[in-house]
């Protein structure tokens, strides 16, 4: 099965970096080897390009990129290939579940990251995520509940406290079938390594799918092994056991 990976998709958070927010020696070396074994490496994450190119540069990926959790893919370095936006009233709507229920909150558009505050006017703006963090379960669980409600929406989370809203049918395994479009290459020659529930999607959709040490209990169940945490290089380990590099 992994004698014929072509492809590596990789999460960021909790994958490619450690807590430290830096990318793991063993991480640089390996992903060195690989593309030098003609293996492309494509990163998939939840963040906005401005807050990721810069580990894509680190490795020298000069190709594609998944963004926010695939409601972006781009051509590195900055031409947009795939686009998939938010309706500005859901986000006004998850704006005020921000507010009742006073939990920390970060949007994106395709100009800016809002953190602290939001623009006058939302509608002003295109949307590509939504998310909340809390540690108050009660407020988490309501704000889940409220947005299950729409059919529009694709509810996830990048870790055990937060929650990730894009539009309906955004997520890193749909991206990667416009990547798969792009390059040629079949989901089944791919590898998708993750963390999260938002990785699961990719885990499940590639032709080998690794959850990282450290991941949620629900990607480790969806992928065919399980590798060390982010901190030991799960990322080296695991290209290492399925002979890659």
């Amino acid at each position: 099965m992994t004698n014929d990976i072509q492809l590596v998709a990789l999460d960021i958070d909790g994958t490619l970096i450690k807590e430290d927010m830096t990318i793991h020696p063993e991480h640089h070396e390996a992903i060195q080897k690989l593309t030098q074994n003609g293996i492309a490496v494509v990163l998939s994450t939840g963040r906005s390009l401005p807050s990721c190119k810069r580990y894509a540069e680190e490795l020298n990926l000069k190709d594609l990129i998944i963004t926010g959790n695939g409601s972006e893919v781009w051509r590195l370095p900055d031409r947009v290939l795939h686009r998939v936006p938010l309706n500005p009233d859901r986000v006004e709507t998850m704006w005020a579940l921000r507010k009742k229920y006073d939990t920390f909150h970060w949007a994106a558009t395709t100009e800016a990251m809002w953190k602290s505050e939001m623009p006058d006017r939302i509608h002003n703006h295109t949307w590509l995520k939504f998310g909340f963090d809390t540690k108050d379960d009660f407020a988490r669980e309501a704000i889940v509940k409220t947005l299950s409600e729409f059919d529009d929406l694709e509810i996830t989370n990048s870790s055990l406290t937060n929650i990730e809203v894009n539009a309906k049918g955004v997520n890193k395994a749909n991206a990667l079938k416009i990547v798969s479009e792009k390059l040629g290459i079949p989901l089944s020659n791919m590898m998708a390594m993750g963390d999260s529930l938002n990785d699961v999607s990719m885990i499940e959709a590639c032709g080998t799918g690794v959850a990282m040490g450290n991941a949620q209990e629900v990607t480790k169940k969806a992928a065919d092994y399980i590798t060390l945490t982010n901190e030991e290089a799960g990322i080296a380990h695991a290209l290492r056991h399925f002979k890659l590099i």
